[in-house]
């Protein structure tokens, strides 16, 4: 049985790997093979899911395809090309990546786009999986500067979720995808949390002041252009800020916990972990 992985180089489909039982019988789909991570076992083919004719070396006698396409305004032209070879490969199952609320009235540019790809999966006539998580809380690294925590999203709470539970969640499917057939999941973690009560809990986790600034759209948006972002990709973070400002992203289920019999990871257990990489050190 041959798994594909495609966006092997990210820090979602990272997480999965590291999640696997066993990367035997698994394939990287990487654009740069220099980049490709060292992995026992592992098949490594270069091709990229925009370029449609790269990609049948990969697909070719792939069972199942862990499918996480890039943030961006071609996100469905690479799902499209992916489900096709998919299609052409005779692959049996696609896990796919979404994203949190997709939908033709999500209130983002990505949710909207997302939706497309969702639907277009579940009349491709393959059996698939699709997976939802909330908001990363790994988005919130480097976000604590000279004892502030700077963030877009308001006061409003959300059910953000660890990236390594995403992880955790993608392989257990992966590895019994007939027992998740046709199912759509949307992962969050325990408790929703807004960022005030987050700078709270960081001071008591770390012991020294955190305090919130909220930063409006403008600001979220400006300030990710400043850090190197592409303007589609900072427009449509700061999208997502306006939304759970709103109160949309406060919400939280039970997937991952009815899937996996244990609770996500908390916030407390994300901020002691990765203590350094929030501050920015």
């Amino acid at each position: 049985m041959t798994t594909l992985i495609t966006g092997a180089t990210g820090a979602v489909s990272g997480a999965l790997l590291r999640s696997l039982p066993t990367t035997d019988g698994v394939r990287l789909l990487v654009r740069d093979p220099a980049q490709a991570p060292d992995l026992p076992g592992a098949e490594v083919v270069v091709g990229d899911l925009e370029q449609p004719r790269t990609l049948g070396p990969a697909f070719d006698g792939a069972d199942t395809v862990w499918l996480l396409t890039a943030m961006g305004p071609q996100a469905p032209h690479a799902s499209m090309n992916a489900v096709w070879a998919a299609r052409q490969a005779g692959v049996r199952h696609i896990v796919r990546m979404s994203a949190v609320g997709a939908g033709h009235d999500a209130p983002t540019r990505n949710g909207r786009l997302h939706a497309l790809s969702d639907a277009e999966l579940m009349a491709s006539g393959l059996r698939w999986t699709i997976i939802r998580p909330h908001f990363f809380m790994q988005n919130l690294f480097g976000s604590v500067n000279g004892g502030t925590l700077y963030g877009g999203l308001g006061d409003g709470r959300v059910g953000m979720i660890d990236v390594r539970d995403i992880g955790d969640f993608a392989a257990r499917v992966l590895t019994e995808p007939q027992s998740h057939e046709g199912k759509v999941y949307t992962l969050t973690g325990p408790a929703g949390i807004s960022l005030k009560e987050a700078a709270e809990r960081l001071q008591l986790i770390y012991g020294t002041p955190v305090d919130y600034h909220a930063l409006s759209e403008r600001e979220a948006y400006e300030a990710m252009l400043g850090a190197g972002l592409p303007d589609w990709i900072a427009a449509v973070n700061a999208e997502y800020g306006t939304a759970y400002a709103r109160g949309w992203g406060d919400f939280t289920t039970s997937d991952f916990p009815d899937v996996m019999g244990r609770p996500a990871r908390s916030f407390g257990d994300f901020a002691r972990d990765y203590a350094d990489r929030i501050r920015g050190a």
